[in-house]
């Protein structure tokens, strides 16, 4: 067994590469093979966001505080409540984050294939952020 300790583990700042505006990492725990799983809490300051990214294994959101939006390529943006558990399948093109004016946390969970969790891909624009989520 072993336990971490709530404040054992530095948070640390979303890389500008990955996300725009303020964003903060909690790692929860990381990958321990053979387990392929690892999570991280996120949060996002109002209106940050991550890039669009896929995951090979898929990614699981649990969101646990404010409010959010979440969209898949393609698809509407969706407004993301604390209780809400979002999936995204294997290679599916998405974006999470902060609505305009309320951050979001959510836990991450995703799996590494072949040392990987993700691929990241182009930022989301101030536009396609702006269209608008579908309401609850």
């Amino acid at each position: 067994m072993e336990i971490k300790r709530s404040g054992s583990q530095p948070s640390g700042k979303g890389p500008a590469d990955w996300f725009t505006g303020t964003v903060r990492i909690d790692p929860l725990f990381p990958v321990t093979a053979p387990a392929r799983a690892a999570g991280n809490s996120v949060t996002f300051e109002p209106g940050a966001r991550t890039a669009w990214h896929t995951h090979p294994l898929g990614q699981t959101l649990i969101v646990t505080a404010g409010c959010g939006r979440a969209q898949r390529w393609g698809g509407p943006i969706e407004e993301i409540r604390p209780g809400d558990v979002v999936w995204f399948a294997p290679g599916e093109k998405h974006w999470h984050g902060a609505a305009p004016t309320t951050a979001l946390t959510h836990i991450a969970i995703q799996e590494y294939l072949d040392g990987k969790p993700v691929d990241w891909l182009e930022k989301v624009s101030d536009e396609q952020y702006g269209a608008g989520a579908k309401p609850l």
